[in-house]
Protein backbone atom coordinates (compact mmCIF):
# COMPACT_ATOMS: atom_id res chain seq x y z
CA UNK A 1 0.00 0.00 0.00
CA UNK A 2 2.74 2.10 0.85
CA UNK A 3 4.52 1.60 -2.23
CA UNK A 4 1.49 2.05 -4.28
CA UNK A 5 1.57 5.66 -2.84
CA UNK A 6 5.03 6.27 -3.55
CA UNK A 7 4.27 5.70 -7.05
CA UNK A 8 1.29 7.87 -7.44
CA UNK A 9 3.43 10.59 -5.73
CA UNK A 10 6.17 10.15 -7.79
CA UNK A 11 3.83 10.30 -10.90
CA UNK A 12 2.30 13.38 -9.83
CA UNK A 13 5.77 15.00 -9.21
CA UNK A 14 6.71 13.66 -13.15
CA UNK A 15 3.78 15.34 -14.30
CA UNK A 16 3.33 18.72 -12.91
CA UNK A 17 7.72 18.81 -13.83
CA UNK A 18 7.16 18.00 -17.51
CA UNK A 19 4.35 20.68 -17.80
CA UNK A 20 6.64 23.53 -16.59
CA UNK A 21 8.93 22.74 -19.71
CA UNK A 22 6.32 23.97 -21.99
CA UNK A 23 4.60 26.69 -20.36
CA UNK A 24 5.27 29.51 -22.90
CA UNK A 25 3.34 32.21 -20.91
CA UNK A 26 6.36 34.51 -20.83
CA UNK A 27 7.86 34.34 -24.26
CA UNK A 28 4.02 34.55 -25.40
CA UNK A 29 3.61 37.57 -23.25
CA UNK A 30 6.95 39.12 -25.04
CA UNK A 31 5.97 38.48 -28.52
CA UNK A 32 2.57 40.71 -27.85
CA UNK A 33 4.43 42.94 -26.39
CA UNK A 34 6.92 43.36 -29.24
CA UNK A 35 4.67 42.87 -32.45
CA UNK A 36 1.56 43.87 -30.71
CA UNK A 37 -0.10 47.17 -29.77
CA UNK A 38 2.06 49.18 -27.64
CA UNK A 39 1.70 49.97 -23.85
CA UNK A 40 1.30 53.75 -23.36
CA UNK A 41 2.41 53.85 -20.06
CA UNK A 42 6.02 51.56 -21.00
CA UNK A 43 8.94 54.02 -20.54
CA UNK A 44 10.28 54.90 -24.28
CA UNK A 45 13.52 56.40 -25.68
CA UNK A 46 15.71 56.44 -28.52
CA UNK A 47 18.14 53.35 -26.79
CA UNK A 48 14.73 51.48 -26.19
CA UNK A 49 13.23 51.71 -29.48
CA UNK A 50 16.26 50.55 -31.63
CA UNK A 51 16.78 47.40 -29.49
CA UNK A 52 13.33 46.10 -29.96
CA UNK A 53 13.76 46.84 -33.76
CA UNK A 54 16.86 44.70 -33.73
CA UNK A 55 14.78 42.16 -32.08
CA UNK A 56 11.54 42.35 -34.34
CA UNK A 57 14.07 42.08 -37.53
CA UNK A 58 16.11 39.08 -35.94
CA UNK A 59 12.59 37.35 -35.59
CA UNK A 60 11.50 37.32 -38.56
CA UNK A 61 15.18 36.70 -40.72
CA UNK A 62 15.04 33.71 -38.27
CA UNK A 63 11.74 32.51 -39.06
CA UNK A 64 12.39 33.08 -43.06
CA UNK A 65 15.49 31.26 -42.35
CA UNK A 66 13.65 27.85 -40.62
CA UNK A 67 11.10 28.12 -43.53
CA UNK A 68 13.77 28.32 -46.46
CA UNK A 69 15.55 25.12 -44.44
CA UNK A 70 12.18 23.25 -44.66
CA UNK A 71 11.25 23.75 -47.82
CA UNK A 72 15.15 22.78 -48.59
CA UNK A 73 14.75 19.38 -46.66
CA UNK A 74 11.18 19.17 -47.72
CA UNK A 75 12.56 19.17 -51.81
CA UNK A 76 15.50 17.13 -50.99
CA UNK A 77 13.49 14.23 -49.97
Amino acid sequence: MKEQRDLEDLNRDTSTGWKSYFQLGDVVGYFKRLFGTKDPNAPSNFNLKMMHGINKISIVMFLIAVIVMVTRAIMRS
